[in-house]
């Protein structure tokens, strides 16, 4: 493997432009005193190559096209009236002083496939959460004795709502692609969304 290009975008701000992070064979990192406004971000690399460090996205537009997984930087992000297009899957996203401090961080809006993705330290209620075939648990830790007094369809139970109460204490939301973690727990996205809809803690 060649060595990487380090591509360092920080201490200015931009506006109404085109940014893509797509070249697998460079380390992008965002930040610090970076401002992104009404741009679009075009996103095309796994989490390890992507490095946001203090960056604010205003009213920008992020085409995931690539599935991210597994990226915690945005908890290192202001987001404010941003969405999100394309799948993530296990990311995190608001304020988690614990992993970083977000300059001011604001609420963003997301519309994009989020499967076992976290809201942190902020109100969820204040985001444009995604709709079903997405689900989104309000409130888990807090909630977690509740949910766990009815019979989930396959591993759910037992593997997700079970362990709920483990999340990390800034867990505000956590939110599931129905069919895929159906698929990973054994059961199906009707069985799931029987039981969810018992419940105004989960926003579908």
């Amino acid at each position: 493997m060649g060595w990487l290009e380090n591509i360092i975008i920080e201490n200015k701000a931009l506006e109404n432009e085109r940014f893509e992070a797509t070249d697998k064979d460079s380390l992008y990192f965002l930040g610090p005193n970076l401002t992104l406004s009404n741009c679009t971000v075009i996103l095309k690399v796994p989490a390890k190559r992507l490095h946001i460090l203090g960056a604010r996205f205003i009213d920008c537009t992020f085409e995931v096209k690539q599935e991210l997984k597994n990226h915690q930087s945005w908890v290192r992000a202001s987001l404010e009236g941003c969405r999100f297009k394309g799948r993530l899957m296990g990311c995190d996203f608001g304020h988690w002083p614990e992993y970083g401090s977000a300059p001011e961080y604001q609420h963003g809006f997301i519309e994009a496939r989020l499967d076992a993705c976290r809201i942190m330290g902020c109100d969820p209620t204040t985001l444009r959460l995604p709709k079903w075939p997405c689900f989104t648990i309000l409130d888990p830790i807090r909630r977690a004795p509740e949910l766990r007094g009815v019979t989930w369809p396959g591993l759910f139970g037992r593997v997700i709502v079970e362990e709920l109460h483990t999340q990390p204490a800034p867990t505000r939301a956590l939110t599931y692609h129905a069919p895929s973690v159906a698929k990973r727990m054994e059961t199906t996205p009707e069985e799931l969304r029987a039981v969810i809809e018992k419940f105004d803690c989960v926003v579908f």
